[in-house]
């Protein structure tokens, strides 16, 4: 139905961090315990059925919290060299570009799943060309500037943003190019009912009472979006294993048969 991936969250993100009312130095100490998913909605043909809100749904799961204690609470972080004790306090997202209509408004029971915070300032590197990166890159290494290969994590925030922004300083641009003016809507998953204390340093343990499984959570969003959409849109019944092919052809550039759909699913088996 759909798919979704955490990773590291980002470290300056400043409607998260606004709404949250940390100091840079909490910060710095509590980051450990959130989460960033970079991925994050449905597939055809259930992101007509608003499959991309039950998926969202589901990160506030016990499953994901125990999945990020088991993999990350007694781990040593790489930066700090210190045992965390990290829980999973807060998962973060954002939209493609501007507002969004799947992430907004997941909400259960009365209670958010997602919620908005606000905007990003519209800087980043998305806008800048692979060629031109490399060509940046490239730069750098003529300069043996340290930054042509710090893309280790622990080297310091965001490596792509560093790299581009440090050449173009050096060239004599204005690193205000890469503000491309594309704000995105920010939301926030608060794991435990007291997220935001625990975060601030004012609690010391996260109360996850209310968190539900995956089963739990995806039979309520069911019921709250995809169940009443497929009544009304019936269109999906439609989506043939031929539209899947055809899609994946238009995104790729690389003309897909059927039969070879059928051998790479076998061979993925």
């Amino acid at each position: 139905m759909g798919i979704l991936a955490i990773g590291d969250p980002v470290f300056n993100l400043r409607a998260r961090d606004e709404y949250i009312g940390w100091t840079g130095e909490q910060r710095g100490t509590q980051l450990v315990h959130t989460m960033d998913a970079y991925v994050l909605g449905a597939v055809p043909p259930y992101n007509k059925l608003l499959g991309g809100k039950v998926v969202a749904a589901l990160l506030r799961t016990r499953e994901i919290y125990n999945d990020f204690l088991t993999a990350y609470g007694a781990r040593k972080g790489v930066i700090s060299g210190k045992v965390n004790q990290a829980r999973l306090a807060a998962i973060t997202t954002t939209s493609s570009m501007g507002r969004s209509s799947v992430y907004n408004r997941v909400k259960l029971n009365g209670r958010y799943y997602l919620k908005p915070i606000g905007y990003s300032s519209g800087y980043g590197h998305f806008h800048i060309p692979d060629k031109l990166f490399q060509d940046l890159r490239d730069y750098l290494r003529w300069k043996s500037h340290r930054y042509t290969d710090g893309h280790e994590f622990g080297n310091g925030p965001n490596w792509r943003m560093r790299v581009t922004r440090t050449a173009l300083e050096m060239i004599g641009m204005r690193s205000n190019l890469m503000m491309h003016g594309i704000r995105r809507e920010v939301f926030i998953c608060e794991m435990a009912s007291n997220t935001i204390a625990f975060l601030k340093g004012e609690e010391a343990e996260l109360d996850i009472t209310s968190l539900k499984s995956v089963e739990e959570v995806a039979a309520l969003a069911c019921k709250r979006w995809l169940v009443p959409r497929a009544i009304r849109e019936t269109s999906y019944s439609q989506w043939t294993k031929a539209d899947l092919v055809a899609l994946v052809s238009k995104s790729s550039g690389v003309r897909v048969s059927l039969d070879e759909s059928k051998i790479r699913k076998q061979a993925r088996r």
